[in-house]
């Protein structure tokens, strides 16, 4: 018996089929998810989605396992709009800011998964938090489990409030690493290294370090004890780092809160 079993009898509908619904896709037809058993609703679908074997803006099946929505939370609506009553069918939102709430009124009765995941999804390297609504079994989560298994690693919340702060930390966190290398690519430049070469070893510093992290799996500040030594190089550029005033730690907290309060800002429709 395979994970996707029940999938590959019934279908699954895929409401969206962009850089991160494709990631998904992707991922699923490599653990054996059938082509014949998907229907695509994207108006808009890339033309690598076409003669995959993949039934593409097609009738919806009667009663499908799996209903997916990755679309923006702007299109949400659209999306919904279309979507006929659904009686046995698990319905699964990768939308940020779109709250279960939400589903519940346009697919009454129905259980209700809620994911964040985040852009390294697309190789495979994201990690994704989950919540359901109250008629969400065990079972339910498993397989909302194994289908975001194959875009990375999963979590489970307890509360859906939890999941402002996920989307603060870890959904926009890409683009703050992004930009870490950006700055650390910069500060190497102004110690006269060229730009093309200062961007190389940021980048490579970063991905490294964050690998290694979670191949160590140790406490990160044991890591961080670990390439210090005493009165060396390290120990004077974290000096600057870690200043509880004006370093890092505060800097993040406020960019991980804003983006929380965003969050909720965006759960309340502002």
């Amino acid at each position: 018996m395979g994970e996707f079993d029940d999938i590959n009898r019934r279908g699954l509908v895929l409401v969206g089929c962009g850089r991160m619904g494709g990631a998904m896709l992707r991922g699923w037809l490599a653990r054996g998810l059938e082509p014949g058993a998907v229907t695509v609703i994207d108006p808009r679908l890339s033309p690598e989605w076409q003669d995959k074997g993949l039934r593409v803006n097609a009738d919806l099946p009667a009663d499908p396992a799996v209903l997916v929505l990755a679309v923006k939370p702007q299109m949400m609506a659209e999306a919904l709009g279309g979507v006929p009553r659904l009686s046995d069918t698990l319905v699964l939102s990768v939308a940020a800011g779109t709250t279960i709430a939400t589903f519940e009124a346009a697919f009454p009765g129905s259980p209700i998964i809620r994911v964040m995941p985040n852009t390294p999804a697309a190789i495979g390297q994201g990690i994704s938090a989950m919540i359901g609504n109250g008629l969400a079994t065990d079972a339910h989560l498993d397989l909302a489990q194994a289908l975001m298994a194959a875009v990375g690693r999963v979590v489970r919340l307890e509360r859906e409030d939890q999941m402002d702060a996920v989307t603060g930390l870890s959904g926009s966190g890409p683009a703050y690493v992004f930009h870490l290398i950006e700055a650390m690519a910069k500060a190497g430049e102004a110690q006269g290294l060229p730009a093309d070469l200062s961007l190389e070893l940021a980048r490579m510093t970063v991905a490294g370090a964050g690998a290694l992290a979670i191949d160590a799996d140790e406490d990160p500040a044991v890591l961080r004890e670990n390439v210090t030594s005493p009165g060396g190089t390290t120990a004077a550029g974290l000096r600057v780092l870690m200043d509880p005033d004006s370093g890092l730690p505060p800097l993040m907290a406020r960019t991980v809160a804003a983006a929380t309060e965003r969050g909720r800002e965006l759960g309340r429709g502002q």
